[in-house]
């Protein structure tokens, strides 16, 4: 299952690293917890001089792209909430798509114990895809059969990480967007790897992307035509005292 939802997930844009390297100096220390497979691990390793991957999954973290080497990456298993690194040891505390499932207030107080002073916080999810022209009915079908069985940490998501009880200050972050360039079979896979759609398949015994994808081929047209997919990206930057 690791394997198939790093293969599904699409990559995170130049821009969002570009925000993390304004406010968080590429000699940092970086700290990514959750990293599961390593999505954002990528991006912020080509830019930092250390990033230090956690995810409480080992099955994810032997997923992790870092595992064929990257000289300044180091990988561990350990939850969100408890990490190995020393006091005051971290530049940039970096969560992709992961700070909903912590327990926060613990994680905030790890953050506030690792981050050096002036050290930033930066936390950052995407939210549901837009359809892309023309698909409007069909993805609003399929989003129907699989809404009930999203996670109730999902809602976070959603809400951008409203209402949150933020450790520190907040800084300037810029409005983002996840832009993919994909072809049909690509965005089926997609959205197989959905939690949500493997819920619907496990209570059902139906799978809800073969119920719905010969209306999404229809109004998709050739299979190996690429469209644009588009998902908003929310970004939080936090910098403590």
């Amino acid at each position: 299952m690791a394997d198939a939802y790093a293969a599904a997930r699409p990559e995170y844009p130049d821009a969002l690293f570009d925000a993390l390297i304004a406010v968080a100096p590429a000699s940092a220390t970086v700290w990514e917890p959750g990293c599961g497979s390593g999505q954002a691990t990528r991006g912020l390793a080509a830019r930092y001089a250390r990033v230090h991957a956690s995810d409480p999954s080992a099955s994810q973290v032997a997923q992790h792209w870092a595992q064929h080497g990257a000289a300044n990456v180091e990988l561990a298993v350990e939850p969100g909430e408890r990490t190995a690194l020393a006091d005051a040891s971290v530049g940039l505390v970096a969560v992709a798509q992961a700070l909903h499932w912590f327990e926060r207030e613990t994680f905030f107080a790890e953050c506030a114990r690792v981050l050096t002073p002036g050290g930033v916080l930066a936390a950052w999810g995407y939210q549901d895809f837009l359809p892309p022209e023309g698909m409007l009915e069909p993805v609003a079908a399929f989003r129907a059969q699989i809404e009930a069985y999203w996670p109730p940490e999902r809602a976070q998501i959603d809400a951008a990480y409203a209402g949150y009880a933020w450790p520190f200050p907040a800084l300037p972050a810029p409005p983002l967007w996840l832009e993919a360039q994909w072809t049909l079979p690509r965005f089926l896979g997609y959205l197989a790897s959905m939690s949500a759609t493997a819920r619907c398949r496990a209570a059902t015994g139906e799978d809800p992307v073969a119920r719905h994808a010969p209306a999404l081929a229809q109004a998709w047209g050739e299979a190996g035509d690429e469209r644009t997919i588009q998902w908003p990206l929310f970004l939080h930057l936090r910098r403590k005292a």
